[in-house]
């Protein structure tokens, strides 16, 4: 193991369509997604310890728990049981960058990166096909965050497969700081009893600009957003307001929320929407960011 700490990006995840099927016998919704991922997110340090450890920091920290509990914990856990050899004590923070419950997909891509980060520092040499069955018990976007590039989820969301090709995105992402927990927005989605065909999205070989995306996108749809809505109103707000904006070409729900992105022809146009969702709503959660860039560690 380095003597020094050693860090990577937990990276945020956008659903940029998201449709969702009734649920099956098995218990389980059937999905279909196109997932992309920022450059910003949370960040894990790793570094060596007399014993293992785990704490938490960062904006939002609190609530949080460092138990058993938590995905990175898991993570860690199932990690070493599969290596099933000596590991070196270590440490690991967790600098909580993004808002909980947020349709971001921060404590399964937190957890994704533990894996990458831990079986690389310690020296684990576990393959690619353990990790992604860690990661697929961790959660459904487990699969699509242990790759951490712009992917079409399927099934339950251990399909995985290649999207077209497709320009860098400049991105606005704007929480109203309200959690919608994932169990919670998909016992809404049921009580709702709105769901359609999955459908598949003509997808073309390539997109070449931001507009051309955009443009796609209002053909899908995002199913959790009525649901997510029922149990904070607020989304709509934060729909509304960005999707009023010159700068912003489409505005949706992320996952199942309550974080709204809202894509934009250029960095610029994110920075000046950014700026203004900052003046206009300054107790929002509000950052600029590049999606389909796969982030460095």
């Amino acid at each position: 193991m380095p003597a020094m700490a050693l860090e990577a990006l937990a990276p945020a995840k956008a659903n940029l369509f998201l449709h969702v099927g009734s649920r099956g016998a098995d218990g389980y919704h059937p999905i279909r997604s196109l997932v992309m991922f920022a450059d910003i997110g949370d960040r894990l340090t790793l570094a060596p310890a007399p014993g293992f450890d785990f704490v938490i920091d960062g904006e939002f920290a609190e609530g949080l728990s460092a138990g058993v509990d938590n995905l990175v914990i898991k993570a860690r856990e199932a990690l070493l049981a599969a290596a099933r050899r000596p590991c070196p004590a270590f440490r690991l923070t967790l600098t909580k960058a993004l808002p909980l419950a947020s349709g971001l997909g921060g404590g399964t891509s937190d957890a994704a990166a533990a894996l990458r980060l831990i079986n690389a520092a310690v020296g684990l040499e576990c393959g690619e096909e353990v990790l992604a069955k860690i990661a697929a018990t961790l959660g459904a976007d487990g699969p699509a965050c242990l790759r951490g590039r712009t992917v079409i989820v399927e099934g339950r969301g251990e399909a995985l497969r290649e999207p077209p090709l497709m320009p860098l995105l400049h991105a606005v992402l704007v929480n109203p700081r309200v959690a919608t927990p994932t169990p919670d927005v998909y016992a809404a989605f049921d009580r709702l009893e709105t769901a359609r065909p999955l459908g598949e999205p003509a997808l073309p070989a390539r997109w070449r600009s931001p507009a051309e995306v955009a443009e796609f996108l209002r053909s899908c749809r995002n199913d959790l957003e009525a649901p997510a809505m029922t149990l904070a109103p607020v989304i709509a707000d934060v729909l509304g307001l960005l999707a009023g904006r010159k700068e912003a070409l489409i505005a949706r729900l992320s996952g199942s929320g309550a974080t709204v992105f809202a894509l934009c022809p250029d960095a610029g146009a994110a920075r000046r929407l950014a700026a203004e969702m900052g003046r206009l709503r300054p107790q929002w959660w509000t950052r600029s960011c590049r999606l389909g860039e796969r982030p460095q560690a």
